[in-house]
């Protein structure tokens, strides 16, 4: 039982726990069982004591899947860095096939699993090993998060090459407007794209005021603005 779907962006803050949450609530409210997992959240806040990946919490909250936080979320760091980096200066060591094990006993009771990585594909869980390589072992097809924005086209395009590089399989990219007042870049990437990339765009999310903080997703934009058909292909396999 179950298939994973892995999202990516173009860097960090780009929303892709926005948008995690967003897909996991439509895929709920469709009837599918929804898994999700953070491999390892940095910057988490600590409260009495204890690290609370905020990440991780809005995935479990939106998607309403049942598995505890802590293999929601394995590893829960305290520092805003790379998760290798962030790991060692807390004493601790990121341990790859336990986060696949991990990751097999949620795909194993859910329809779809969504893994959300932190940053983009080459950010390092350990020296020489990226979330791109995390996603290769997991088997997983990838959807990128993008920032429209001007040097955004760049960004895009770097990722899908190392993608690519990689043997990763690519469902397609979402274009979101993070600048309150769209440029012209924004109002012209998405076109100029079309003749750069044979990758789908899946659509394009709208300015959200407080895209890190916002807790509850607006099902019917994402369902307005997201082509959902490819993502149900990966469930349906």
């Amino acid at each position: 039982m179950g298939n994973g779907i892995f999202i990516t962006g173009t860097d960090t803050g780009v929303g892709k726990t926005f948008f995690a949450c967003g897909l996991a609530g439509l895929l709920k409210e469709s009837g599918y069982e929804v898994g999700v997992m953070k491999p390892a959240e940095t910057g988490c806040r600590q409260d009495d004591g204890k690290l609370v990946p905020q990440d991780a919490l809005a995935l479990k909250e939106a998607s309403g899947c049942a598995v505890p936080l802590e293999k929601i979320c394995p590893y829960q760091l305290r520092e805003p860095l790379a998760p290798t980096v962030a790991a060692e200066r807390q004493g601790i060591r990121i341990d790859i096939d336990r986060l696949m094990r991990i990751y097999d006993e949620i795909n194993s009771s859910h329809d779809i699993t969504i893994v959300e990585s932190a940053g983009g594909l080459l950010v390092p869980l350990l020296p020489s090993y990226t979330y791109a390589d995390l996603a290769k072992v997991l088997k997983l097809p990838l959807i990128i998060i993008a920032s429209n924005k001007l040097g955004m086209i760049n960004h895009l395009l770097l990722t899908l090459e190392h993608a690519s590089c990689k043997g990763l399989s690519v469902l397609g990219y979402v274009l979101n407007h993070i600048e309150s007042q769209p440029s012209l870049a924004a109002e012209t990437n998405r076109e100029a794209l079309v003749s750069l990339t044979g990758v789908s765009c899946l659509g394009e999310l709208p300015h959200m005021k407080d895209l890190q903080g916002s807790k509850a997703v607006s099902l019917d934009l994402f369902a307005e603005q997201i082509d959902l058909q490819i993502v149900e292909s990966v469930v349906k396999r």
